[in-house]
């Protein structure tokens, strides 16, 4: 199959700037490829990026983009602009997949291939825009059931198609040696309030007045507006209201090499992500990420980790209601009286169903059930 992806106005591929649906595109483009099909992905341009390239048999073509703006309204526009200079590179190919606001709208014609929408983000009305999409690819079960609510007419054109791992992110067979005598957590995550940082640092500060061991938090994201943070004045007050909890929470800033990602979370006994963002989440990948290296995922209840979360199996569930972080504190404690070794290797068994190579089982499989249909 000839297979096009194209990317929103914002970050670049690779994800050098971090970007979730970049780096799960990033992957499912390079496995689409090794299976044998021709795949291009456009992008947005980066001066450390030359305009063209091969990357692992995807070939990649980056047009000019811009730096994500903090006003939704500027956002829109400025996406606008992007996916109509991005129309005028799309070639004739089977498969074009979009995770863009605007480019569904504005491709009408059959001769860029059949149009799948990526929604990696909770609708909001948009998807009756898309009716004449071949696909909505929803990428967990709150997403589909989203889409459904919001406009009936979808549900036939709407499947369940997960986010994958990162291509190098391979799953072992058996947990690494975490260290001992001391209970890792780590965030990892943009620095925003919509990802519950000051639930987080005030929950952790509550949870060390009674915590049986000694206990690190390491917060690993990006604070800078283009890259999706809050901005200097949001993690100044982060920092601030963890002053009181001192050496124990530490900022490490953005973490783009994934290397050094896996090696975080090999490192760490639990990740938490405490994210408030009930109708901003789609599917998280980090927790996903963080069970490929037998890292505990502690995490809300919303609905967006359903598909891949049990409370107590492969993760733990803190509710968000009355006072969320007295429940977190105590959700951590939990955790760290739980007997770690059955919930890592459940949480190892997880990961695997969702590789690159699983999940890219499902899409490609689409995209021939796609590909059969007449245009």
């Amino acid at each position: 199959m000839r297979i096009t992806i194209v990317q929103g106005a914002f970050f670049p591929v690779p994800p050098i700037m971090g970007g979730a649906v970049e780096k799960v595109w990033f992957g499912l483009g390079q496995e689409l490829a090794r299976r044998g099909h021709s795949v291009l992905h456009l992008s947005r341009r980066h001066p450390q990026l030359p305009d063209t390239e091969t990357i692992a048999g995807v070939q990649h073509l980056r047009v000019s983009g811009f730096k994500q703006p903090r006003s939704l309204a500027l956002l829109k526009l400025k996406d606008l602009l992007f996916s109509l200079a991005a129309r005028r590179h799309l070639p004739e190919a089977d498969i074009l997949v979009t995770n863009s606001f605007w480019l569904p709208m504005l491709v009408r014609s059959a001769r860029p291939g059949r149009l799948c929408v990526n929604v990696n983000r909770f609708p909001r009305g948009q998807m009756r825009f898309y009716l004449h999409a071949a696909r909505l690819q929803a990428v967990s079960g709150v997403i589909r059931e989203a889409i459904v609510e919001q406009t009936p007419a979808a549900a036939g054109i709407t499947a369940l198609l997960p986010n994958p791992l990162p291509a190098d992110f391979a799953v072992p067979a058996t947990p690494p040696d975490k260290p001992v005598g001391r209970d890792e957590f780590l965030f990892v995550g943009r620095i925003h309030p919509e990802k519950g940082l000051d639930l987080l640092v005030t929950a952790f500060g509550e949870y060390l007045r009674t915590a049986p061991r000694p206990a690190r938090l390491r917060i690993v994201g990006p604070a800078a507006p283009e890259l999706g943070g809050a901005g200097p004045a949001f993690l100044g007050r982060m920092q601030q209201l963890a002053a009181a909890c001192g050496p124990a929470i530490e900022w490490l800033g953005p973490v783009f090499d994934s290397a050094e990602l896996r090696a975080l979370y090999a490192s760490s006994h639990f990740l938490v992500y405490p994210s408030t963002a009930a109708q901003g989440e789609a599917s998280p990948v980090t927790p996903v990420e963080a069970m490929a290296g037998a890292c505990v995922p502690i995490v809300s209840n919303l609905r967006c980790f359903d598909d891949y979360v049990a409370d107590g199996r492969n993760a733990f569930v803190f509710g968000l209601a009355g006072s969320p972080a007295a429940q977190l504190a105590a959700t951590m404690a939990r955790a760290a009286a739980a007997p770690l070794p059955a919930l890592q290797a459940a949480a190892l068994a997880t990961a695997r169903d969702y590789t690159v190579q699983r999940v890219c089982d499902r899409y490609e499989a689409d995209f021939r059930s796609l590909c059969a249909l007449p245009r």
